[in-house]
């Protein structure tokens, strides 16, 4: 049996990631605002475990908290793999960080990079005796490696992401059965974020038509397409080798 755990389940990327992660026998566990009963059907249809949990990632102790108790009363021996996918993430109207409230920029600091972090070391702690393999995924952004106006708490989150992985590689691989982690940017995908930002003002956002241009041009992959590509780096036998990629490599 392998066993995922999802965070921004319910949409997007993350919908699309818990769709294909649904195989007969495994177990997914999403994390988001809402459900998605459509999932819900897909896991009966299939043979899968599906739970889904209504949490608020923007208070994110809480949520690490159940996540730990949740995972040890796992029979581990059955676990053949274990994985976490830190992909929720919050994308405001970008402007100047000068203009930006304080509640949004807290917001998206704490879904992205502190409910990252919490849940990372619930599920390395809950994990660490495990026998079988375990992998963390980061979803990041080319944003967290490019500086780009009007998205700097979002940048500020992927670079983040990217660094919490750097560090969490060096300490799992100084034990035994090491957790192998990476951070990886999964492309440009046709989402809201997408939306929101092809119709941001040129005054608040001056990369705007640089968006535009890659709806125009077809440049945008779908989220189903993004999952494909990101859960084929997951299977590789080289996941982690180095902690920080892109699905282009």
């Amino acid at each position: 049996m392998r066993l995922h755990v999802v965070t921004g389940s319910s949409r997007g990327l993350g919908a699309a990631l818990v769709a294909r992660l649904l195989q007969p026998g495994d177990s997914v566990l999403g994390l988001a605002r809402h459900q998605d009963a459509t999932l819900t059907e897909l896991a009966l249809a299939r043979g899968a475990r599906l739970e889904q949990w209504r949490v608020d990632l923007a208070e994110p102790a809480p949520v690490a908290e159940r996540l730990l108790v949740w995972l040890r009363e796992h029979d581990r021996a059955a676990c053949e793999r274990a994985v976490l996918i830190n992909n929720a993430a919050i994308v405001h109207a970008p402007m100047a960080l000068r203009d930006a409230g304080f509640a949004e920029l807290a917001a998206t600091l704490r879904v992205g990079l502190e409910a990252a972090t919490l849940l990372s070391a619930a599920f390395l702690r809950a994990t660490r005796d495990w026998p079988g393999e375990r992998r963390v995924l980061n979803i990041s952004s080319g944003l967290g490696r490019r500086a780009m106006a009007s998205s700097a708490a979002y940048a500020a989150v992927k670079a983040g992401l990217d660094h919490l992985t750097r560090c969490i590689a060096l300490e799992e691989a100084a034990r035994p059965n090491g957790a192998k982690v990476l951070s990886l940017a999964p492309g440009v995908i046709d989402t809201g974020m997408q939306v929101q930002l092809r119709s941001a003002s040129e005054t608040d956002f001056p990369d705007r038509d640089k968006f535009v241009a890659l709806q125009r041009e077809g440049q945008l992959q779908s989220a189903d397409d993004a999952a494909l590509r990101v859960l084929a780096r997951l299977e590789r036998a080289d996941f982690g080798s180095e902690p920080v990629g892109d699905v282009r490599d």
